[in-house]
This record gives C-alpha cells, sequence and structure tokens, in this order.
C-alpha cells in the first residue's frame, strides 16, 4: 500500500482529513489481512467486515477499499454496500427539553464557552466540523461558506441573536477575529476536544452521555426547524443533504417520543 500517495489522491477528492485519516487506516488493515486485492479476498475481508462490524462501519471500510481500487485502476473489483435496515425512528437524540437545561446550566455556571458550543450546534444545524470553523468574521456577517466534498458551496446560516450574543461574549474575551472556539490554550480545539468537553458535563448535570454529542445537536436543530416551519425541502438546503430523502428521516419521532406515545394510548 502506497500511503502516501493514496492520500493525497483522497485529498483531491475534497475528502475531509478526518476521512482521510479513517480511509488510510482502514486499508491498511486490509492489507493486515491480505497481500493481494483480487475478487476473492475482497469478498473474503467484506465477510469478515460484515461479521466484526456494524453495517455503518463495516461500509466504511468498503467504501476505503472502493476508493483505494479506483486509485489503482482496479474499480472494476469494486465492492457494493451492506444493506443497511432503516429504523422508523431517530435514536439518541437530545430531546428539546434537556437541551434548555444543559443550555441553562451551562450559561448559570459561567461555562460560556460551552453554552455558545451548544447553542450554535443546535440553531445552525452545523456538523461539528463546520462548526469547528467559524471565525468571529462570520458571526459579523451572519453566515459561513464552506465548500463541500462534491466542489459546490454550503452556506450555514447563524441566526442574528446568536451572533449578537456570542460577538458580545467574545469581547470580553478580549477576541476580536479568527476561530470562536478555542481550547485552553487559545488554539483552534478539535473535534475530540469538543466531544470530551460535552460528555463532561452530560454527567456532571445528570443528563445521559449518549444523547450529549456534537450531532445530537444536529438533529435536534432539524426536528425543531420542522416543528416550526414544516418546508423538508429547506431544510434538506439548510442540512446540506444531497438527497431530500435523507432530509425525511427528521419527519419521524424519536424513540423516546413514541414510547412516551405508546404509554399514553395503550390502556389495553
Amino acid at each position: 500500500m502506497n500511503k502516501e500517495k493514496f492520500e493525497i489522491y483522497l485529498r483531491k477528492k475534497n475528502l475531509s482529513k478526518r476521512t482521510v485519516k479513517m480511509y488510510s487506516t482502514s486499508v491498511k488493515r486490509y492489507f493486515d489481512y491480505y497481500t493481494n486485492m483480487d475478487k476473492n479476498s475482497l469478498l473474503n475481508y467484506k465477510e469478515h467486515c460484515e461479521t466484526h462490524y456494524k453495517p455503518s462501519s463495516a461500509n466504511i471500510q468498503i467504501n476505503a477499499l472502493n476508493h483505494y481500487l479506483d486509485f489503482i485502476g482496479k474499480g472494476n473489483l469494486k465492492l457494493k454496500l451492506v444493506q443497511t435496515q432503516q429504523k422508523h425512528y431517530l435514536e439518541n437524540v437530545i430531546s428539546q427539553e434537556d437541551y434548555q437545561y444543559f443550555k441553562n446550566k451551562l450559561k448559570t455556571n459561567g461555562q460560556m464557552k460551552w453554552y455558545f458550543t451548544v447553542w450554535f450546534l443546535a440553531a445552525t444545524g452545523a456538523r461539528i466540523s463546520e462548526a469547528l470553523q467559524v471565525k468571529v468574521e462570520h458571526l459579523k456577517v451572519g453566515h459561513i461558506d464552506l465548500r463541500s466534498k462534491g466542489g459546490k458551496i454550503r452556506r450555514i446560516y447563524i441566526p442574528r441573536k446568536l451572533a449578537d450574543s456570542a460577538l458580545d461574549w467574545l469581547k470580553t474575551q478580549q477576541i476580536e477575529s479568527g476561530f470562536v472556539f478555542l481550547n485552553r490554550f487559545g488554539r483552534q480545539i478539535t473535534r475530540e476536544g469538543i466531544c470530551k468537553g460535552l460528555r463532561k458535563y452530560a454527567v456532571q448535570y445528570g443528563i445521559s452521555p449518549e444523547v450529549v454529542y456534537p450531532h445530537s445537536f444536529r438533529h435536534r436543530f432539524a426536528k425543531n426547524f420542522l416543528d416550526k416551519y414544516k418546508d423538508i425541502a429547506l431544510l434538506a438546503d439548510l442540512m446540506g443533504h444531497e438527497s431530500i430523502e435523507t432530509t425525511r428521516i427528521y419527519l419521524r419521532m424519536t424513540a423516546g417520543e413514541q414510547y412516551s406515545i405508546v404509554n399514553k394510548v395503550v390502556t389495553w
């Protein structure tokens, strides 16, 4: 495996740093088992992935191999993805009540960096990789434009109330330009740093860490948006979804909401 050239190839396809690293690691893992890429070896490895990983994780391995096959000119050997059964509910999404409680506790306890982190994620629907790119300059204009994997421009709108409140707070921190979300050393915080901090405060405030992670607040944004403005096509644009079918999951209830209704309705 030519690791360096493969990673350059992936970067040229506008894949994120995290995806490049993940795909590179996945292909290396394949070569820990096999020395060649022939049809039998690939099918055997796919079976191994289906046995040892969840479908979503298995598909990451398969996608990585398919990219590598294109890279070495063997695209005719590409594998089909593992079929995943679509769930009829959203899983591990923070409730509106817990979101408000969590945000208020952070503010009350003076954890303003985390207060604005949670508010930003839930009020913009940004992915964590996108949120980390936000600068003071973006707050001033009310949006950030980012280039997506396919080269398209994705605009993330920042509600004026959030932007003005964040700017006022940043002034007290003597931050007038550059990245908004920083670590304790004043450098741009990492995805891992955000996840670790959110988990820490979730435990501290008695909220299940399973629903306190960056993407959970993106889900919360989508659910809240459809509750107030039922335009799924607009939501798909705001979320940066390629297909409106991806967005339709937000028309479904969370598992907790379903269970609550069953408890109220089923009296027989």
